[in-house]
């Protein structure tokens, strides 16, 4: 036994070395070593020279019974054709023919798995294997131990990779003692869906997917920030952009939709604010979110400042010296109420939505529905919002005149 596992632990080494070098790695660095295209050249050669094994081996075989049969049985016709009276050697023509009507029954033959002309070394898809030679066996022994030893292990790496985005999250949130209370998880996000949430501080993203696995989309950042957003993209398909490049903004659109329209990848996760709020109300959501279609599942997050701070004044502190201040902070202590899923109306544009959304999150988490941009923290006023206050301005001066 210790034999064994003298022998074991070296191999399961060098697979794993094997494993980080060339996948995991160049997978990080954007690099691709052509190992697939080698793959499949290989496996298709492979596969051919199994094929002409095999046809050879049919083609010696069907020789050999011809050589051994007289050929009564293969030109077989009823004699009452030929005379109108029956015999007894009729018998064989007809149970020839129910035999075959049987084996190759067309309806029949529609419900089980396709009988490929040539093998793929799967035997599943062959139910004539038998053994044809020395070395097709063994090729078909080695293809059992890449199919279930190499293969399977790393196609099970996206069920993997959704375990371990849970267990990061949750040493994170542990690792800044939140406590956070999950209301109505009968309409957690889904598959296909879209989730948008009101923004107050970059843990957001923590204390969400401490609960369920998101594609996230957001704002390229720089220093720490953006380390772990690359990090993250290269785990999993987030898309981030550049908030000034509207060209770019159109390309995520598209992606977005994209995304959407595929019911097997994971919720977006979007914050419609663009910007981190101070726990007390919710501004405008951008109506880009909105524009996608599919189904949107609101959520509001409302934090306890009892117990810490949890804003995010990106115009005070960097990521460092807030990740700073919550680490240092008593607790992280929130509430998440999951909210019925949303689409949008027959007759309501996008802005509309946008406003409905919005306010379903506001009521729920008890913060202030505000129709500000919350971009106005860094850039000037729009002219058109001037011109609407200026409107109600002289509607307010006119009435009172009158």
């Amino acid at each position: 036994m210790e034999g064994f596992w003298a022998v074991f632990f070296p191999v399961l080494r060098v697979w794993f070395t094997c494993l980080v070098v060339l996948i995991m790695l160049p997978a990080m660095f954007g690099i691709s070593l052509g190992i697939t295209e080698t793959y499949m050249k290989i496996l298709l050669k492979t596969l051919e020279w199994a094929t002409h094994r095999i046809q050879r081996a049919s083609r010696a075989e069907e020789i050999l019974k011809r050589s051994a049969s007289n050929g009564e049985f293969t030109h077989i016709q009823p004699k009452s054709a030929e005379r109108g009276d029956f015999t007894l050697s009729d018998v064989l023509y007809f149970s020839t023919r129910g035999i075959e009507s049987i084996v190759e029954d067309d309806v029949t033959q529609r419900f089980t798995s396709e009988e490929l002309v040539s093998w793929n070394l799967l035997t599943r898809t062959n139910n004539n294997f038998q053994y044809i030679s020395l070395r097709l066996t063994v090729l078909w022994g080695v293809g059992v131990v890449v199919r279930y030893c190499i293969l399977l292990p790393l196609r099970v790496k996206g069920w993997l990779s959704e375990l371990v985005h849970l267990m990061c999250y949750r040493i994170c949130a542990r690792g800044l003692s939140a406590t956070i209370h999950y209301h109505n998880k009968q309409n957690r996000p889904k598959r296909g869906g879209i989730c948008v949430a009101n923004h107050t501080s970059p843990i957001d993203v923590v204390i969400l997917a401490n609960d369920g696995c998101y594609a996230m989309v957001g704002q390229v950042h720089g220093g720490l920030m953006g380390v772990l957003q690359r990090a993250m993209e290269r785990s999993c398909p987030h898309i981030w952009f550049e908030r000034a490049e509207m060209r770019d903004r159109h390309l995520v659109t598209q992606r977005l939709r994209d995304h959407v329209n595929n019911k097997t990848k994971l919720p977006i996760l979007i914050f419609p604010e663009g910007t981190c709020i101070n726990n007390t109300s919710v501004m405008m959501f951008k109506k880009g979110s909105f524009e996608i279609g599919g189904t949107i599942y609101p959520v509001a997050i409302k934090y306890d400042p009892q117990f810490g701070d949890a804003f995010w004044n990106s115009s005070k502190y960097s990521m460092v010296s807030y990740l700073l201040r919550m680490m240092t902070s008593w607790a992280i202590v929130c509430n998440v109420w999951y909210l019925p899923p949303m689409t949008q109306e027959e007759g309501e544009d996008a802005v509309q939505f946008a406003n409905r959304v919005k306010s379903t999150i506001a009521q729920q988490g008890g913060l202030v529905d505000l129709a500000w941009d919350g971009g106005l923290k860094r850039a000037k006023v729009k002219e058109s919002f001037k011109e609407q206050q200026q409107k109600k301005y002289s509607h307010m001066i006119f009435i009172n005149g009158t």
